[in-house]
């Protein structure tokens, strides 16, 4: 199998490289974080370069790429461990193209591309962790369309956000709304993240919304699938720079009289995390290839892509720590960010205890050793 960028993808990872390095340094994402963890301006930047619209169809205003496409940018967003919820973009962008009917298209897709309006997907619930077909908000039809009621917790930039996806209980299963946060009834509380960034507990009390598909879960499903995917990616870009920090800090920091690099014990950690680096590679791409595959297939692999990268996080993040000893702690240096970025990924869309149990349940039959 060619494993090879083509120039296209070559050139898109050049320009985000590009703007990370020169427009999103750390002294900016500091900006950011101090600023509340959300900077409008930078998301406007990334949609101007055509991120926010890397799912959309030409015709719709967007790029009309696929997922190699977004690992390559998520990937160059991860290394500058940015704090703008580009993955959301993709998410709605995804998920409306695919779902939603022509009018919601025509309205909101040309929006999400351009950068105007940041649309965000709302479906966690405190009472169902990770679970997707658990949901207690509800909607109801009426004469003059849909009203939604409920909350949903955590949610990626919240209270910045310009809409939301929000699954909903109507006629006895699952379906998928928007729901505008000017909406009447919509109320939002933010708060920072652990990693910098921002969101929010968001609740609507009857607010109108639009619907976008009957078929909820199924959406709900390729939308949170969209999400793994892209933080596998996400968090590459950050083990990369999490392994150069450290390799670079070992090269540097001496005791009796030569550099820690040169212990054996310290190099054979190394090489450790380096295999966990290139397994979570491997599986980012897997997901990434995954990603327009059938329902049930595609499930599968991100719930091993998932597992594999939480590991990785995990292993990486923890040993590059205690190789730093308590500089990597500080929060002046820039490896604590990395660590507490890498933290935050292994939460998102399920976390590797849950992702184990996905993979469980979804073995077939015929798997196992004697099988």
């Amino acid at each position: 199998m060619d494993f090879d960028f083509s120039d296209e993808q070559e050139q898109l990872r050049d320009a985000v490289r590009k703007w990370v390095d020169k427009g999103y340094d750390f002294e900016r994402r500091r900006k950011a974080v101090a600023a509340g963890g959300f900077d409008r301006a930078a998301y406007t930047e990334l949609a101007e370069l055509g991120l926010a619209g890397l799912y959309i169809s030409e015709n719709d205003g967007g790029m009309g790429m696929g997922p190699v496409e977004a690992m390559v940018v998520m990937e160059e967003l991860g290394r500058g461990i940015v704090l703008e919820p580009l993955a959301q973009s993709l998410i709605a962008g995804g998920v409306l193209s695919g779902y939603a009917p022509a009018a919601v298209k025509s309205a909101w897709l040309p929006q999400i591309a351009s950068g105007e309006a940041l649309v965000v997907l709302a479906y966690q619930e405190r009472k169902a962790r990770y679970r997707l077909d658990l949901c207690e908000a509800t909607a109801t039809s009426s004469g003059a369309g849909w009203t939604v009621s409920g909350a949903k917790s955590v949610v990626p930039a919240g209270d910045q956000a310009d809409a939301f996806l929000v699954p909903a209980a109507a006629g006895g299963k699952i379906a998928l709304f928007l729901v505008e946060r000017s909406a009447a009834g919509v109320a939002t509380r933010g708060y920072g993240t652990q990693e910098g960034g921002r969101a929010a507990e968001v609740s609507f009390s009857a607010s109108p919304a639009t619907l976008v598909t009957q078929d909820g879960l199924t959406a709900l499903e390729h939308a949170v699938d969209i999400g793994i995917a892209a933080s596998c990616a996400e968090a590459v870009g950050v083990l990369d720079k999490t392994m150069a920090a450290t390799a670079e800090y070992m090269n540097t920091r001496k005791q009796f009289g030569v550099p820690i690099a040169s212990f054996q014990a310290l190099r054979h950690r190394m090489a450790d995390m380096k295999m966990q680096q290139e397994l979570a590679r491997s599986m980012s791409y897997y997901a990434s290839l995954k990603l327009n595959a059938p329902a049930p297939e595609r499930r599968r692999a991100m719930a091993r892509a998932k597992y594999q990268l939480g590991v990785a996080m995990r292993f990486i993040g923890q040993n590059s720590v205690q190789l730093h000893g308590g500089i990597g702690v500080t929060d002046e240096y820039i490896g604590s960010h990395y660590f507490k970025k890498l933290t935050q990924l292994e939460l998102t869309f399920g976390d590797t205890m849950h992702q184990i149990g996905e993979v469980s349940h979804r073995m077939q039959d015929t798997a196992g050793v004697f099988a």
